[in-house]
């Protein structure tokens, strides 16, 4: 009876400090939106399993990230938020003249444990130079951190780096530059061990950058023959080598740590949103703009060189392992989970394939019959599949071969952010509230 009384203290004084090692430091969390240190919520509502909620000023599209006992978010306030978009694609969200009213841009810092917002700093101040979609923000890139700094990027205002408590330490700016149909920016920093990476594809003047983390150091910038794209790099680390990986219009190019072109692959669609990710010694990437024949889906190996391009009549390569024409979702980022790769399409359908060979395991099954609207990227626990649609509606689906829909959870309020999963919770942002979910 002792020796079992002291095996539950010991694990009951060791389990907080196991969970405190779970971070969400980046858009999609450390493993592309998979969550396996413990169990999540499957179940709950505005009431139901709501550990906390906040109200967050503004507009903001950018996803919640976890440190600790910190959550990070960013929010742009402006005097013209009262325009509410519609869900679903449409055409017409465009907005060809920017707001002629002072915005706020503004980083979050809000506490784990019960919700409290631990401080606010003001990024920026301004009238915008350009305008957006009635559907973005001006504060939709999801921030970054390594435990010792948070580093808030607003696409067209620049860079801004601060410690845990708050202190800014330094910010950049790189320049405002048109994007296409004036839909504004997205595309988020990545960091890897000293070094930050930005990919900023624009209608003016698209560019790649790496700067030092600790002082914004420029290591290197390389120009882009790209326009307009929304889709966050990745950091591909592998058996052969370490690389950025950029996804354009024209091309998806890989890049060394020290901004050499390694490898460059076209055949994507005329707009790039989703983000790339690895699994099974693979690279997965994919794109899906609905208005475009090319909707392709590859598997990459490896040790790439030189232009790895597809022939027409090709699916594989050398260093393509499987490759789909017509298979890419538009705004979600796809999901590897098991031995699965899982493709949420923006109508509310859901394929699956085998992760390894490329195999149709089962294609463009409708989630629910109002399931029309999801830009938000899924995430997968506990054998199951995670989908938040605009609707703020999450849909429960089973993991496997076999398409099976277990549950549905509503929020009551529009949702594009993609969640943070992690320690079971689940923060999710709403287009008002922030949501601590937890068992």
């Amino acid at each position: 009876m002792y020796r079992t009384f002291m095996v539950i203290l010991i694990a009951s004084l060791l389990a907080p400090n196991a969970f405190a090692e779970a971070n969400w430091p980046q858009f999609r969390g450390p493993s592309a939106g998979v969550a396996e240190d413990s169990i999540l919520p499957d179940t709950w509502s505005t009431t139901e399993n709501v550990a906390w909620t906040v109200d967050i000023p503004g507009r903001g599209w950018s996803s919640p990230i976890v440190w600790g006992n910190r959550v990070f978010v960013t929010s742009a306030i402006g005097a013209d938020d009262s325009e509410t978009p519609k869900k679903g694609l449409y055409f017409g969200g465009n907005r060809d003249k920017p707001s002629d009213k002072t915005h706020l841009w503004m980083v979050y810092c809000i506490d784990f444990n019960n919700g409290k917002i631990l401080w606010e700093r003001l990024a920026h101040q301004a009238v915008p130079k350009h305008s957006l979609h009635i559907k973005n923000t001006y504060a939709s890139e999801t921030p970054v951190t390594d435990g010792e700094r948070v580093y808030a990027y607003f696409g067209n205002i620049g860079l801004f780096c601060y410690d845990m408590d708050g202190k800014e330490l330094w910010s950049k700016q790189f320049g405002s530059f048109k994007t296409r149909y004036n839909w504004g920016t997205a595309a988020s920093p990545v960091l890897y061990k000293d070094w930050l990476f930005i990919v900023n594809d624009n209608d003016e003047q698209s560019f790649a950058v790496a700067l030092g983390k600790i002082t914004a150091n420029q290591m290197w910038r390389v120009d882009r023959d790209e326009k307009s794209n929304w889709a966050t790099p990745y950091i591909w680390e592998n058996q052969k080598r370490t690389e950025l990986i950029t996804c354009g219009t024209g091309k998806i190019r890989s890049y060394d740590l020290n901004g050499k072109l390694l490898w460059e692959l076209g055949g994507m669609s005329n707009i790039a949103i989703p983000t790339p990710f690895a699994k099974h010694g693979l690279l997965y990437i994919s794109s899906g703009y609905i208005g475009d024949k090319k909707r392709p889906i590859f598997a990459i190996r490896p040790g790439a060189q030189g232009d790895i391009t597809l022939n027409e009549d090709q699916s594989s390569n050398e260093y393509i392992a499987w490759s789909h024409k017509q298979g890419g979702p538009y705004n979600p980022s796809p999901i590897g989970y098991g031995d699965y790769l899982y493709v949420l399409y923006d109508r509310g359908m859901v394929s699956c394939y085998n992760a390894r060979t490329g195999s149709e395991i089962y294609s463009k099954q409708q989630i629910a019959d109002d399931a029309k609207a999801f830009t938000s990227s899924p995430w997968a626990n506990n054998g199951r599949i995670f989908c938040l649609s605009e609707d703020g509606d999450t849909f429960v689906i089973q993991a496997g071969p076999e398409f099976k829909l277990l549950g549905r959870n509503k929020l009551d309020e529009m949702c594009m952010a993609t969640p943070a999963a992690l320690r079971g919770s689940l923060i999710i942002r709403t287009m008002s509230k922030l949501y601590r979910i937890s068992n």
